[in-house]
């Protein structure tokens, strides 16, 4: 009696050879999703079926190791050396936190001023027209306000001085 087959990746993903990365992405997450551990707790077969998915993956969901794992040059060393499947590429820490761990310079302060220059200097600069526009309006109210009394007095001191002259009891 012989040995079964080794199956091969793909057919450990359910994928074919001419599977894109976005595929092969595709059914690493239902594999590992159906066989993960916590959703079987237990049992065995599932946590070896979600370890080849994951190895599957590590070596198809990588396009070096998926070359070499076709033409067939691929060793032992290339898969244990791979990093395990997370699904996303490894987040590089932000640019001033990594210069701080280097010992460089400490990060600047955040600019809100600047943030908000940047992200509401538009609105910003239409709010001062209008308050410029709003302000000179306002002064030549005012103004005509002031110059409509003021002719109101002249016009009401001469009426007053026209009728003084003019009356029987004035002065003459």
């Amino acid at each position: 009696i012989g040995e079964a087959p080794r199956r091969t990746l793909y057919e450990v993903l359910g994928v074919p050879h001419t599977a894109t990365p976005a595929q092969i992405k595709a059914a690493y997450y239902q594999q590992s999703f159906r066989f993960h551990p916590d959703r079987n707790a237990g049992s065995a077969a599932a946590a070896e079926r979600f370890a080849a998915v994951s190895e599957a993956y590590r070596v198809l969901g990588s396009a070096a190791l998926r070359r070499k794992y076709d033409l067939g040059a691929l060793s032992r060393e290339d898969v244990r050396g791979a990093p395990r499947p997370s699904g996303r590429a490894p987040a590089a820490p932000p640019p001033a936190r990594a210069a701080a761990t280097r010992g460089g310079p400490a990060p600047p302060p955040f600019d809100f001023d600047a943030f908000y220059r940047a992200h509401y200097g538009e609105q910003l600069e239409r709010e001062q027209v209008l308050r410029a526009r709003r302000e000179r309006l306002r002064l030549c109210r005012e103004e005509a306000a002031a110059q409509g009394r003021l002719r109101f007095l002249t016009d009401l001191t001469v009426g007053l001085v026209f009728v003084l002259v003019t009356s029987p009891c004035g002065f003459h």
